[in-house]
């Protein structure tokens, strides 16, 4: 006869299902962070929040350890109006600005939806470009530090054959581009067919006219019940046709008041383009830089102002598509680590790219487009941080400034003879 004590036991939870973290736990793993100790001033961009906490969602505390490990302290605006309503199944169309916390508004639900005992991918995240896949794998892998999940990534421009080896074991969730990812699900080396999370990460980019045949037919290999997450700054028409066709009674969220964020300071310096190199060069002596990114509007220009940089007498790396898969990542992981001062580039890295440590963005060459101008200086900023942009104008730029400081409802000021550090603060060594 069985016995009924040992009948009414419930059953025990496993440490991936248990629930809620005590708050001596969770101090000691924001101690052990970095980013917690990050004491420079933060902006009402991330700071006028609802004063939410993880704990109230309910969410894993192996999740959670993740989540105070990596230093977030407490939900950002964006975070608080989006992963309620993921974590019940919605879909969620969300503008929000750069830095201001979407990755971990995306990756928190799908950590907490993705289950574990099932062998299969279960929810993929799409982005545009190699550099921001590996940023984001990097960030899921680090917050899935104490879950028992796979995480997986394929991009174009790697050996097929490394992926096909790869998926062989499929991974629970999986980043991709575009290309990359419909190529191997269209050869059914990828198996979309129980994948039913799909976030798509600088949505803009990726429901253009020029992927849209890609997209559909990467959306026509997932099961019909499924969640679609759209996060992006700029959410032009191709959006809303997209969530119109896809994302039936989404839920819609816009935190872009404005669309700058309010911690970077814009600066222009009227120069002649053979004036431009001197310019730069007072730029480094005057100012205190902790890390740079200076940006170009042609692969030639990065490459030959990298060298000039560097003969000048400076530390800088430098960055464009062209450039070997191998020869992008280093440079890519090793500015990111804070191994180099300055970085030129082109516009590869304007998109969602996230370096705490850059507190300045220089804009030697002004680009064509207002969208692209809220990128790059984007790039500065990050989480609330305040940083400063600086615009070398020639005489033919003027326009394009003008038409920026319009579109965008911003002001580009002329830049002062002495720039307060309080504008650019760099992260604190303690």
């Amino acid at each position: 006869m069985s016995n009924p004590s040992a009948q009414s036991k419930p059953p025990q939870a496993t440490d991936d299902q248990e629930i809620g973290i005590s708050e001596e736990e969770k101090k000691q793993l924001l101690e052990q962070s970095h980013r917690f100790h990050d004491d420079r001033e933060r902006t009402v961009d991330v700071t006028s929040t609802k004063n939410h906490s993880f704990d109230d969602y309910g969410l894993k505390r192996n999740l959670l350890r993740g989540i105070y490990g990596m230093g977030f302290e407490k939900p950002s605006p964006v975070q608080e109006a989006t992963i309620p309503i993921s974590l019940t199944g919605a879909h969620i169309l969300a503008r929000a600005k750069n830095g201001t916390g979407k990755t971990g508004a995306f990756l928190i639900p799908v950590l907490e939806l993705v289950d574990p005992s099932k062998e299969c991918i279960q929810a993929v995240i799409l982005v545009p470009t190699r550099e921001l896949a590996i940023q984001i794998k990097q960030n899921t892998s680090q917050m899935a530090k104490y879950l028992d999940l796979r995480v997986q990534m394929v991009t174009g421009g790697t050996p097929v054959k490394d992926d096909i080896l790869a998926l062989k074991q499929p991974g629970h969730i999986l980043i991709a581009t575009i290309g990359r990812l419909y190529d191997l699900a269209d050869r059914k080396i990828a198996d979309l067919s129980q994948c039913k999370m799909l976030v798509m990460d600088e949505a803009d980019k990726l429901v253009n006219a020029d992927f849209q045949q890609t997209i559909d037919g990467i959306i026509s290999f997932l099961p019909e019940q499924r969640q679609i997450l759209l996060f992006s700054a700029t959410f032009p028409r191709e959006v809303k046709s997209f969530s119109d066709k896809y994302m039936p009674n989404s839920h819609e969220v816009n935190l872009m008041d404005e669309l700058t964020l309010r911690g970077v300071t814009q600066f222009y310096a009227f120069v002649e383009e053979k004036e431009k190199l001197c310019c730069l060069n007072a730029l480094f002596q005057r100012l205190e830089i902790n890390q740079a990114m200076i940006f170009c509007n042609s692969i030639p220009r990065v490459v030959l102002l990298a060298k000039k940089i560097t003969e000048m007498g400076h530390s800088c790396y430098y960055m464009h598509s062209k450039m070997p898969r191998e020869q992008r990542n280093r440079v890519f992981v090793d500015f990111r680590a804070g191994k180099c001062r300055n970085l030129v580039c082109s516009d590869l890295l304007t998109r969602g790219i996230d370096i705490p440590s850059v507190n300045v963005v220089i804009n030697f060459d002004m680009p064509n487009a207002s969208e692209t101008y809220l990128h790059r200086i984007g790039r500065g900023g990050r989480f609330g941080h305040y940083s400063i942009a600086i615009n070398l104008i020639t005489y033919e730029d003027r326009h394009k400034m003008f038409q920026i400081e319009r579109e965008l409802g911003t002001e580009i000021r002329p830049i002062p003879n002495v720039i307060s550090t309080e504008l650019y603060p760099a992260v604190s060594s303690g």
